[in-house]
């Protein structure tokens, strides 16, 4: 079966009504909940928040006359959908590869680069759409993709036409990488580009797919990997283009030890200094990490707006370390959620980053250091200033229509009635039981449902195989 053939895309042609939800988790600007609440939605905005008694006549008689689809929310939480800010989506074709289970960041990326220097286009479009029907399953809404190597013909391009196909709200990253071993970097000479190749194909991508309007579902984003495999002029050029066109910039930055150690060895700075230095700080800007992020980084981000990702599953799973969340958002740094790519996590599920974010700030700063509601904040609202939009992350008339509700009538939250929002946190997560993106449903009771799930994981386990394989046996490929 051809992957075209496993999607059918629902329009909704009438106005939605979701009621009856036991809370619903606003995140306004009061940080109203409200029990037994209600939304509107008409086409791909929010009409009106309220509690479901409080619903104007007008759609309650939309209601009854079956003019509006109607959900009914008893024994759920309706909150904003989640929104991932950092990923690396064709990663989910390389989850525990077994040389790379017991690595840190630097020899985890050296035995994986073998693999991927060996994708294909056909490869990052099931890889992008696997990645986000387990995102979505999860309460995700909005998610950013970091696609930094272009082997065999891959284009970013391959990733974008694969996000059309699934209705998920895309931040797509064009990353590079163009400085090789040969050169004092990481990656192989073999998987790196050329730095003008680069900056071309960015600024076609730009004319090409971005769309800067109010609840756009499609945005190009700048990236060159990381310090550690792309050039200082390269940093430089990519930030004057972005900015010539008004498009977001995003990099990996202070993720360990050695990043730290790379930075000052290379650059004589502390990776926010080079940062600084390469004008990449400021409100058009996102970081992924910073777990190694001092308190002179944690001031200038503060200071620029600058924005970071924090990934605590694959900071722990690569033994990179605690993030301050804490401090940067006491310091006021903009932070957001990532699941990062499925080879440094091997999981993508938003509400169980969340959890983890919340415990991995408790083992590092103590019990106070993060509560339920900030970590659903960070999972929400912090994810939409950091990648730049007023128009999600929260229930509001206007707001993009993304909403996501969780059934918590099961046995992981037997006992949690009395506080119900923070067992979405506290208790073991579960997955979205209803994801609407832009307006539309595309999770129900669980389930997605304008895709076949099954004929494309067999597809994805195929082509995981076939990529492990061509890396055992280069010759065979």
């Amino acid at each position: 079966m051809a992957v075209n053939d496993m999607f059918q895309l629902s329009e909704n042609s009438r106005p939605l009504l979701l009621r009856h939800a036991d809370v619903l988790v606003t995140m306004d600007a009061q940080r109203r909940e409200i029990a037994d609440g209600a939304v509107v939605v008409e086409g791909p905005a929010i009409a009106w928040v309220g509690a479901t008694s409080e619903l104007p006549a007008a759609w309650r008689d939309a209601a009854g006359s079956g003019s509006m689809e109607v959900v009914d929310l008893h024994g759920h939480v309706l909150m904003p959908g989640l929104v991932n800010t950092h990923h690396h989506m064709y990663q989910s074709l390389t989850r525990v590869v077994p040389d790379a289970q017991d690595a840190e960041l630097f020899g985890w990326l050296e035995n994986l680069y073998l693999l991927w220097g060996h994708l294909t286009p056909e490869m990052i479009r099931v890889s992008t759409q696997t990645a986000m029907a387990e995102l979505m399953l999860s309460g995700c809404t909005t998610t950013s993709d970091h696609l930094y190597i272009f082997p065999n013909g891959a284009r970013l391009d391959d990733s974008i036409e694969a996000a059309e196909r699934m209705g998920m709200r895309f931040h797509a990253a064009r990353g590079s990488m163009s400085v090789g071993r040969s050169h004092g970097g990481l990656p192989p000479d073999s998987v790196v580009e050329d730095e003008a190749a680069i900056l071309a194909d960015s600024e076609r991508l730009i004319r090409r797919w971005h769309d800067p309007s109010r609840h756009s579902m499609r945005r190009v984003v700048l990236a060159p990997c990381s310090p550690f495999s792309v050039s200082r002029d390269l940093m430089r050029q990519s930030a004057l283009l972005a900015r010539e066109y008004g498009v977001s910039l995003h990099t990996h930055l202070a993720e360990n030890d050695n990043d730290i150690a790379y930075s000052r060895e290379k650059f004589g700075m502390t990776p926010a200094e080079y940062a600084e230095d390469l004008g990449w700080v400021g409100h058009d800007v996102w970081h992924a990490h910073c777990v190694k992020l001092d308190p002179a980084g944690i001031a200038l981000f503060a200071r620029t707006g600058t924005g970071v990702a924090h990934c605590p599953c694959s900071n722990m799973r690569l033994g990179s370390g605690i993030a301050p969340v804490r401090s940067m958002r006491s310091a006021g740094v903009s932070v957001g959620l990532g699941v990062d790519g499925s080879a440094s996590n091997d999981g993508a599920h938003m509400l169980g980053e969340a959890r983890q974010a919340l415990l991995l700030q408790r083992v590092g700063f103590g019990p106070a250091a993060l509560t339920a509601r900030e970590a659903l904040e960070i999972a929400t609202l912090g994810g939409a200033a950091v990648l730049g939009r007023d128009d999600i992350g929260a229930l509001a008339p206007g707001m993009a229509a993304d909403l996501v509700a969780f059934d918590l009538r099961g046995v992981t939250h037997a006992g949690a009635s009395h506080d119900q929002v923070a067992s979405l946190v506290f208790c073991h997560a579960v997955n979205a039981a209803l994801n609407v993106i832009n307006g539309r449903v595309r999770v129900r009771d669980g389930k997605l449902v304008d895709m076949d799930l099954a004929p494309m994981l067999a597809q994805h386990r195929s082509l995981a195989r076939r990529l492990y394989e061509a890396a055992r046996h280069p010759h065979m490929a």
